[in-house]
């Protein structure tokens, strides 16, 4: 496994070893001691998984502290665009954004510690997303930032015209109006 790190330091993306022949391959998605051993010693508690169409966005979300979430996310088929906001006040980060290309032929995982807003807009045809939480999903922490924020200015790669969007995705607020408890150095 390697561990590659983008602009902001904490968001990591894990590249897997993969083991091929003429069966096919097989790598191991989830070592909780090589993850330890990178710097990853979150205890995961729940899994999720979405399946999406092409122009399909979901995000930005997040949920407040205390129940706000790592993630651990991957595609199972097709490939997206996933990115992640520093929302954590003080951080030297703070309102910057990573985006990665994460799909079922290049099988990485993105990492993405507690105080980020996440989202993600599918490129294929159809995608399957996957992730670990390390902490359950709280419907009254859940919070989210409008996708295409003027002061974020994210580039999700994509015509904005063409998305699909959920009504909650569509009526976030803005970066600078949202709820936010975050506190760079105290998650």
């Amino acid at each position: 496994m390697n561990i590659i790190k983008t602009e902001i330091p904490d968001v990591v993306i894990i590249e897997p070893t993969i083991f091929g022949d003429e069966r096919g391959w097989f790598y191991e998605s989830y070592n909780r001691e090589a993850f330890e051993k990178a710097g990853i010693k979150n205890v995961f508690l729940q899994d999720n998984q979405s399946f999406s169409t092409k122009g399909v966005l979901r995000g930005l979300h997040y949920q407040l502290a205390p129940y706000s979430q790592a993630k651990l996310v991957r595609v199972l088929s097709g490939k997206i665009l996933d990115v992640v906001v520093d929302i954590r006040k003080g951080s030297p980060y703070y309102g910057k954004w990573v985006s990665v290309i994460l799909s079922a032929e290049n099988k990485n995982q993105l990492f993405i510690p507690r105080g980020f807003a996440h989202g993600f807009v599918i490129l294929s045809d159809t995608a399957d997303f996957f992730y670990k939480c390390d902490n359950f999903y709280n419907p009254a922490a859940d919070r989210g930032i409008k996708f295409d924020d003027k002061e974020l200015a994210i580039d999700w790669q994509v015509d904005l015209n063409d998305l699909v969007l959920s009504e909650k995705d569509k009526n976030h607020p803005s970066f600078c109006s949202a709820e936010n408890n975050f506190v760079y150095g105290e998650i």
